[in-house]
């Protein structure tokens, strides 16, 4: 039988898991794979460029799900996992969701201090992503749709070089790019915390998924007893020019793993919102069944 493939997602809790040996105490013969939306490289022609205004890039984690992702397990938000699974593109865990601090940031010399003054003012996000969905959810509440004006600029490391370039005037940043941020001065405009779900793929059978996310509980609750002995895991999926500006020992953890049901409401009312805003074409929306969608 084949490895069961984790695809991290730039928090704590697969490495927490891995260096305290919890997926080999529950029997889980597993390999991780990368996920090059978190931590890949930045030569891509959004940032290739020290000069002028970056890239559009119309590819997210949405379009990864869709082309089909190298692992069993994946995530990414649950807008965006919604949509997959009910495009069949994968099915989403139903027992468990994450949620991760984000925020749209200005570097310290902005003069943007309020988020109404964002109005106009291009916000740069990933397409499909949490940074997509999450600005235009936070932004509805200060922001008529015609003031609301994202820009689509690729990779939470492509957001973060180009806000530390100063080449976006604002950004939506999470993960350990919001604590490099914050302890680089730059300022936070509007909190813009969002939910994060798992995507199922392949072969995976029902036995390895418990035995991941039994390993992920555990490592959970290690972090939250005691986490300064694991904060320094956030170094591993930033590249190595990031993780010099990042002291993880007055940063917070990261994303939390909440071990809660997806339930129908949430996923139909998720989907909902996705459809009302027309944030894809038809064909990808699929038919919001959560029976065949949602593995409960």
């Amino acid at each position: 039988m084949s490895k069961f493939r984790i695809m991290p997602h730039g928090r704590l809790q697969e490495w927490v898991a891995e260096e305290k040996g919890y997926f080999k105490d529950e029997g889980l013969d597993y390999e991780f794979t990368g996920n090059q939306l978190i931590s890949g490289s930045a030569a891509t022609a959004t940032v290739a460029s020290a000069e002028g205004a970056p890239s559009e890039v119309k590819q997210g984690a949405f379009e990864s799900m869709e082309e089909g992702r190298a692992s069993n397990i994946s995530s990414a938000c649950h807008w965006a996992v919604n949509i997959a699974a009910s495009g069949q593109h994968g099915r989403m865990w139903g027992h468990a969701y994450s949620v991760t601090p984000s925020a749209i940031w200005v570097a310290p010399e902005s003069s943007i201090q309020q988020p109404e003054e964002l109005a106009n003012v291009s916000v740069g996000v990933g397409y499909h992503s949490g940074s997509h969905f999450s600005a235009l959810q936070a932004l509805e509440n200060f922001l008529s749709p015609d003031e609301i004006e994202l820009q689509f600029i690729g990779t939470p490391p492509e957001r973060l070089q180009l806000l530390l370039d100063r080449r976006v005037e604002s950004a939506n940043v999470f993960g350990a790019g919001y604590y490099v941020l914050e302890q680089q001065g730059f300022r936070r405009i509007v909190d813009t915390t969002f939910m994060i779900g798992f995507l199922i793929n392949g072969d995976a059978s029902d036995d390895d998924l418990y035995k991941y996310f039994n390993a992920l509980r555990r490592a959970q609750q290690d972090i939250d007893v005691e986490p300064e002995l694991y904060k320094h895991h956030l170094l591993t999926e930033l590249r190595p020019e990031f993780q010099q500006l990042l002291d993880v020992r007055k940063c917070g953890i990261g994303e939390r793993l909440v071990f809660e049901p997806y339930t129908r409401e949430i996923f139909e009312r998720t989907h909902r919102w996705v459809v009302d805003h027309r944030l894809f074409v038809e064909e990808q929306v699929g038919d919001a069944d959560f029976e065949s969608a949602v593995m409960r």
